[in-house]
């Protein structure tokens, strides 16, 4: 087989969860941009929407759009069942849908703690539990959760006052390891990706107000591209990653060397 061949998403069906912005919209673009149809699910679906009919645009693939809040068990299977109606099958999941919420540990709020949780945490776990059905009967399939640095251990609180979040993340590493260890025996890869800094949305504050001293905890001394998330996304949903299961790819220009 050759490299390029390891690396072709031709003719396979991808779901991202929080696909219309974000890391999410990248990874989307890298699989289309490698012939995989993708569904791009989140609470916002006009995102979705605009993000998906740019893919089928751009790339000659098939692109579908829902509104799911990943936390909500009927809205996930709504989900998976459409796909595959249309699809017939799921090769690909990649939960990147997240939340966040920044606080003093004794200030943050407990419905706020709660909703990082069943984000993070839950919504991972339940689209994992209902795809997971689909590729055990496959006896194939590529999991991969959306984790970060902040899962690896405690943060500056002038940075990331982010318990929350980093508990969830820490808990979606664990999810990773285990899950791979429990589907394994179903040719079910499951690893994660541990971002580090990337302009997002989601991250805009954080790096107005803490960026600088990211950055000099950074070796590489710059924030994460595009292109960086699209081809760890890429390994570990191609060919190329199928003797890879239970890892957790660094992705963070050097940042976690430091722990």
């Amino acid at each position: 087989m050759s490299v390029t061949e390891l690396f072709n998403l031709a003719g396979k069906t991808a779901i991202i969860t929080g696909g219309g912005r974000g890391l999410g919209a990248h990874i989307a673009e890298a699989y289309a941009e490698s012939g995989a149809n993708v569904i791009l699910c989140s609470r916002k679906i006009d995102a979705c929407k605009e993000k998906s009919e740019e893919l089928m645009q751009r790339f000659d693939i098939d692109a579908l759009a829902f509104e799911c809040d990943i936390s909500k068990q009927e809205d996930v299977k709504k989900v998976v069942e459409a796909t595959v109606e249309h699809f017939g099958r799921i090769d690909i999941l990649v939960n990147n849908s997240g939340a966040t919420w920044g606080a003093p540990v004794i200030e943050m709020p407990f419905e706020a703690w709660e909703k990082v949780i069943n984000v993070n945490i839950t919504g991972t776990y339940l689209m994992s539990l209902e795809v997971g059905k689909i590729m055990i009967q496959q006896k194939q399939g590529k999991i991969i959760n959306l984790a970060s640095v902040a899962g690896f251990g405690g943060s500056d609180p002038t940075v990331m006052n982010t318990i929350g979040y980093n508990t969830s993340k820490g808990a979606v590493m664990t999810f990773t390891k285990d899950l791979a260890v429990k589907w394994g025996e179903y040719n079910i890869k499951v690893n994660a990706i541990a971002p580090g800094f990337f302009p997002t949305k989601m991250s805009k504050g954080l790096l107005d107000k803490g960026g600088d001293k990211i950055l000099a905890g950074t070796p590489l001394n710059r924030f994460g591209k595009d292109e960086d998330i699209k081809g760890a996304a890429l390994f570990l949903a191609s060919r190329a990653s199928d003797f890879v299961t239970g890892d957790i790819l660094r992705v963070d220009g050097g940042s976690s060397a430091y722990a």
